[in-house]
């Protein structure tokens, strides 16, 4: 029997089903409460990274002047960055699990459709992203008495943003590694580290060169830390920012999922499922 034949490809008119994507969920969920090395590491680099940035915004602060009304934003950013950068990797490290794992050709032979394995990763994502930030932000506030809570409406904002974006960045590189193979691991854990220089995380657009600048404002992660300068600095909520976040976020996170139904197609077709793996 011809390698594409192992994996038929699935109608995708069928009910997605809360019970196989609920028991995606679960297997991870207790791969994850199983192992304390994956729930440190969850912890670990927020944790460094909030400390390592909050002593330095506190030096800044003894500061005098505009310098130290920017440092308050340090902190808030490093928070925010967490946000989007766990997020899209606890999509794509989840994914990961089941390619070293050799278990992605078992998943697509069973009645689970791609829709409902995505829908999963991104459940799983969250529970990630909660473990390793929650804990930290409360840190935050003994250490360095900053309340990453205290933005109130413009916390939901600006997270509901940021994951989107990583939702979007973490199916697409699902995608690339299921039609690659572990040869596209990498992108796992460097595609938003280089587009953190563009995002504006710790500085304003206007300090980008005019050439990037556009380049900048059409990544939604920019217009949520433009946001989050305004509501810290200023006291005002940009909802202007936030609804174009939004708005680039839909079409973001709709290219990505039918990249990554793509992607899975081709991977069928070409056969390539059964030879994926550590």
């Amino acid at each position: 029997m011809n390698a594409p034949f192992l994996i038929p490809t699935r109608p995708r008119y069928r009910a997605y089903s809360a019970a196989r994507i609920g028991a995606v969920i679960l297997r991870h969920f207790y791969l994850l409460r199983a192992s304390g090395p994956r729930l440190l590491e969850l912890i670990y680099w927020p944790l460094v990274q909030m400390l390592v940035w909050g002593f330095m915004q506190t030096w800044l602060l003894q500061q005098r002047g505009a310098m130290a009304s920017a440092a308050g934003t340090l902190i808030g950013a490093i928070l925010l960055w967490d946000i989007l950068i766990r997020g899209q990797q606890g999509l794509s490290v989840s994914f990961l699990e089941e390619m070293w794992s050799r278990n992605v050709a078992n998943l697509f032979i069973s009645p689970l459709r791609p829709g409902e394995f995505l829908v999963a990763l991104m459940a799983m994502s969250v529970i990630r992203l909660l473990v390793g930030v929650f804990p930290v932000t409360l840190l935050a506030i003994w250490f360095f008495g900053f309340n990453l809570w205290g933005l109130g409406f413009g916390l939901a904002a600006f997270f509901a943003n940021l994951l989107l974006t990583a939702w979007a960045a973490g199916a697409l590189v699902s995608g690339l590694i299921i039609r690659n193979g572990l040869g596209a691991e990498g992108l796992a854990w460097t595609l938003m580290f280089l587009l953190l220089p563009f995002c504006a995380v710790f500085y304003p657009v206007e300090v980008l060169p005019p050439a990037l600048q556009w380049f900048a404002w059409a990544l939604p992660p920019t217009y949520v830390f433009e946001g989050m300068r305004a509501l810290i600095i200023d006291g005002v909520f940009r909802a202007d920012l936030m609804l174009w976040a939004f708005a680039i976020n839909i079409l973001l996170i709709c290219a990505a999922s039918v990249a990554f139904f793509r992607l899975v197609d081709k991977a069928r077709e070409a056969g390539s499922m059964m030879a994926i793996g550590e």
